[in-house]
């Protein structure tokens, strides 16, 4: 396979502190995000956790990404019970291993990862929080005691708390010319999908559309972490 990518983070305009990191390591063939979760202390370590362990995972040969994202959970919760033995410590884990002309990705939280395919921009993630869990629910023809206001946004699953999470997983056949994008939150709620959209088709290399992707977050108040991260298909 032959691919392009880059990987930009940005503290933001408010926040004192990056709890993003990301993946992108090109002989390993993975990339991706984490996002330390607010609300918790110690998120850059969290995240920081996260991805470090996935890098190692992979590097030691490793290939069950559910096995994989479980066994990273329970080393940010082992970090978490010595930084914050009360609640512990949590981040969103979002990536994709390139291998043998596909990606398989692996997906806890409210990070994202997108495809666009010809003029196709398609989430391949779904957000782990209270609004999607109370609209699964009314789907199904169920009531939720849930509430989706201000609480809509409160994520239902992550990477380090007690009790292994659920891991969407998904294993996508490449094709030439395919564009992945993943992103945390600090962009996904700042930039729409119709301007992802457009910046993805352009023919500019991956670390200019991110400049551009990130500029314009930051533009919009940047009232989060910035990061993100695009893979470029050029050949399988």
């Amino acid at each position: 396979m032959k691919l392009r990518s880059a990987a930009l983070t940005d503290i933001g305009k408010v926040r004192s502190e990056n709890e993003d990191r990301f993946l992108c390591e090109e002989t390993l063939g993975i990339y991706g995000i984490a996002d330390g979760i607010g609300g918790l202390p110690a998120g850059a370590e969290a995240s920081s956790c996260a991805v470090a362990f996935i890098k190692a995972g992979i590097k030691s040969g490793v290939t069950d990404l559910n096995a994989l994202t479980l066994a990273t959970s329970e080393a940010v919760l082992e970090l978490g019970q010595q930084l914050n033995p009360n609640y512990g410590i949590g981040t969103t884990l979002t990536f994709g291993l390139f291998k043998d002309g596909c990606v398989h990705l692996s997906h806890v939280g409210d990070s994202r990862a997108y495809l666009l395919r010809g003029d196709c921009f398609q989430a391949l993630t779904e957000d782990h929080n209270v609004e999607t869990e109370a609209r699964h629910l009314r789907a199904r023809g169920e009531s939720s005691t849930k509430t989706t206001g201000s609480n809509g946004q409160a994520l239902t699953r992550c990477i380090g708390q007690p009790g292994l999470p659920a891991v969407d997983l998904k294993v996508i056949p490449l094709l030439p010319g395919d564009r992945f994008f993943f992103a945390t939150d600090g962009i996904t709620r700042l930039v729409t999908d119709a301007e992802l959209t457009q910046l993805l088709h352009t023919e500019d290399e991956p670390q200019k559309i991110l400049q551009i992707i990130v500029h314009l977050a930051l533009e919009r108040g940047g009232y989060d972490n910035v990061t993100g991260v695009i893979v470029m298909v050029d050949e399988i």
